[in-house]
């Protein structure tokens, strides 16, 4: 197996598996990631397609269906007549047979939607346990790769199994959405040549979804692209919201209401705020539905400054759910040229003043190279303070500080986050806002720590008379760094 310098991105994955694959034992790797990330393509680019064997769970299809189609594949890659499997132990035992028939090296076998295989009361992942721990484990050069989109499937029932398969995936690959620099990267082999502010707008659209971004079209405007993807007439992305519910969770109505009720909420909520919100019973069932979400990507879990984890906020960063929220889903479908049309709407510059602070969420190890700080110890959480009236009578406005970097060097970043199509200047009533709301820190808080405002900004700090309380500035062009 080579290095494919023809992958964006990618490059620490496909080092894995490559050093997966030059291992002489039998190895099981799993590789997982929310759904439309790239898993299936990065395996299938890595081999050129050439497998031992391959097959694709189906989703919402019977186990008959799909026991009938793994006989098919096998029959087109062992060239011999198979029996049909009555259930998923047949069909490893004939797995097995061809498998073994096999003398070669290395032997590639790639499971691809692991989860939608084990339909209910279809008993896949007892007989895949039982096909890698009674035989498959021992068999030299076999490289097994399982891939799902469903996350928690992949993390509670296979990788975090406590039965039959605990401990058996010696290999595990996360995928994460792309960043920044990878995007840019993407669009300019699609022969797309936009400015880093457009890119930046088709992030806080798509995320960092390899998929979506790999339909943007190079012919086409940005606003064009996504008028298209959206909001035309059978717009291919415009039912994609619903499905990626319904395709990654069994109770998906109770992950939505999660969802839909945060993004209301810019800064989050605590776990006590949504039950009560959401009507509903607290409960180790509602603690694995949060934990989904934060697996998944759609939401971080955070906590507030110098809190314990008992206090921890849920907040939504998965930006392609915020748009679809936002935008497509209130939307009549009548419009086709939609998102054109609101190019001067006050709320689509809400929405990305909102987008640009989860990007920039997404981006923190780029903004820490920036600062230089990279290599210092650091916690990465928000601070929120009610209005109050301290002891003396000085009143106290309430305030909120969306990413704080709590440094190990004595010192905090407060950082501030501005989405704005020319440099952003500082005016009188803002800046009294900005060192009001430090001295607020400081009093509630009661740090002794160095506080530095920093500003974070698409085309940076316009110097003037009150350009100087900010310390650090951190810019646009700052968050396409390589990740290091």
């Amino acid at each position: 197996m080579e290095y494919k310098e023809s992958i964006i991105g990618r490059e620490h994955e496909q080092r894995l598996i490559k050093e997966y694959y030059d291992t002489p034992k039998a190895e099981l790797i799993a590789v997982y990631g929310r759904r439309r990330v790239g898993k299936t393509y990065l395996i299938r680019q890595c081999f050129d397609d050439r497998f031992d064997f391959r097959f694709t769970g189906l989703f919402g299809t019977p186990r008959s269906t799909q026991l009938s189609l793994f006989k098919k594949e096998l029959e087109r890659y062992s060239g011999k007549r198979w029996n049909k499997p009555q259930n998923w132990y047949d069909a490893f035992e004939e797995l097995r047979d061809y498998i073994s028939g096999l003398h070669k090296e290395r032997i590639v076998v790639f499971l691809d939607e692991l989860p939608w295989m084990d339909t209910p009361k279809s008993s896949f992942l007892s007989a895949f346990s039982y096909f890698w721990n009674q035989w498959a484990s021992a068999v030299p050069g076999l490289k097994l790769f399982v891939c799902g989109s469903a996350t928690t499937w992949m993390l509670s029932k296979f990788i975090g199994d406590k039965g039959g398969m605990h401990g058996r995936t010696n290999r595990q690959i996360y995928l994460r959405p792309f960043t920044l620099f990878e995007t840019e990267k993407l669009l300019q082999s699609k022969g797309i040549d936009w400015n880093r502010y457009q890119i930046v707008e088709a992030y806080m659209t798509m995320g960092g979804i390899p998929y979506y971004l790999d339909m943007l079209e190079n012919h086409l405007s940005l606003n064009e692209n996504i008028d298209l993807l959206f909001f035309h007439e059978g717009a291919i992305l415009r039912t994609e919201y619903g499905f990626i519910f319904r395709s990654l969770f069994k109770n998906s109505k109770i992950y939505r209401a999660v969802v839909e009720l945060l993004a209301t909420r810019s800064s989050g909520m605590s776990r006590a705020e949504l039950l009560k919100a959401l009507k509903l019973e607290d409960s180790g069932d509602f603690t694995e539905v949060l934990d989904n979400l934060c697996k998944c990507d759609f939401l971080r879990q955070y906590s507030a400054f110098e809190k314990k984890s008992r206090d921890q906020m849920y907040q939504l960063v998965d930006l392609f759910s915020l748009f679809h929220l936002q935008f497509v889903e209130k939307s009549d479908g009548q419009d086709a040229h939609f998102w054109s049309n609101m190019l001067d709407n006050p709320k689509r510059r809400t929405w990305e003043g909102y987008a640009f602070e989860q990007l920039c969420l997404h981006h923190v190890q780029q903004i820490k190279q920036r600062l230089g700080i990279s290599g210092i110890l650091s916690e990465v959480c928000s601070w929120t303070c009610k209005p109050f009236t301290d002891k003396d009578g000085t009143e106290y406005k309430g305030t909120q500080i969306d990413l704080l970097i709590d440094r190990h060097d004595a010192t905090v970043n407060l950082c501030e986050m501005k989405f704005s199509v020319d440099t952003y200047a500082l005016d009188k009533d803002y800046a009294e806002r900005l060192n009001t709301r430090k001295e607020t820190f400081r009093t509630v808080t009661g740090t002794k720590k160095s506080l530095h405002t920093t500003m974070i900004t698409t085309y940076g700090l316009k110097q003037n008379k009150y350009s100087g309380i900010v310390q650090r500035e951190v810019t646009m062009n700052d968050l396409f760094r390589e990740e290091l």
